[in-house]
């Protein structure tokens, strides 16, 4: 197994990408702290998660609130004798759908902004003085290819994925003399409940078909076929492994060929 014996905290690990990221590090030996506010949500995880043999202990977490991040790293530390070999930020927010900017309200943009650049850094300032002390550590960002490229009526989502690359590419050269990889997967769209709600509501607002808005999604993929979660868990277990020793500060779109 490429992670055994590692231990790591997971961000939003309770459906969809980070459900799959979840239970595939798992898979490869890695005990879990699952960090998330619906922590019943999580519970069905954190289940397949022991039924393999690994620990998953899970945080109620709001990733947003500084007091409650320290925490959740307090607790992951305590569990596993100051040893946090993993972070993977996958909790994040939508926003505003097929919104032109002078339409987005002050407080939608902001919200999104916390949600996705704050819910990034303060799992990884509280996470790091555990990974600088053994110097060694692997974070990963899960981004979005709307940080690769503009996203029409979508500039909250955008902007903030934007930030997510200008974070992972910064830390990154704080934390590379400690033998700490910090490196970002970007996922396009991706086959979950979310995706079906944002096809729905581009529908909605276009008075078009929700067939017609997946649709259009596939033909701009060079491969013709939406993501699945298990395709960005195995962009991050190969970042979270040694496999990836020599990469940092890096992306990996995970999309399709959406960005090309």
């Amino acid at each position: 197994m490429r992670l055994a014996k590692k231990t790591g905290i997971i961000t939003g690990p309770a459906k969809g990408m980070g459900q799959a990221i979840s239970e595939t590090l798992a898979r490869e030996g890695a005990d879990l702290v699952l960090a998330g506010r619906d922590t019943d949500a999580i519970e069905p995880v954190a289940a397949n998660i022991r039924g393999m043999g690994r620990k998953a202990e899970i945080v109620k977490t709001d990733v947003t609130d500084a007091k409650q991040v320290e925490a959740m790293v307090r607790r992951a530390a305590q569990l596993f004798d100051g040893r946090i070999d993993i972070l993977v930020n996958v909790a994040g927010v939508t926003g505003p759908i097929e919104t032109p900017v002078w339409d987005i309200e002050v407080a939608d943009f902001e919200m999104v902004l916390r949600g996705n650049v704050l819910g990034t850094f303060l799992p990884i300032k509280f996470t790091l003085p555990h990974m600088i002390a053994r110097r060694s550590g692997k974070i990963v960002n899960i981004g979005g290819t709307s940080g690769l490229r503009g996203y029409r009526y979508r500039t909250a989502y955008s902007a903030s994925k934007w930030a997510v690359r200008g974070v992972t590419r910064t830390v990154a050269l704080d934390v590379g003399e400690y033998n700490i990889n910090v490196n970002a997967v970007c996922p396009g769209i991706v086959e979950t409940e979310r995706m079906n709600k944002l096809c729905a509501e581009k529908a909605r607002k276009r008075s078009c078909s929700f067939e017609q808005v997946y649709q259009e999604y596939v033909d701009d993929m060079a491969l013709r076929r939406v993501t699945v979660p298990q395709d960005v868990a195995n962009a991050v277990l190969f970042m979270v492994s040694e496999e990836s020793r020599q990469l940092t500060g890096k992306e990996i779109a995970v999309d399709g060929g959406w960005d090309v």
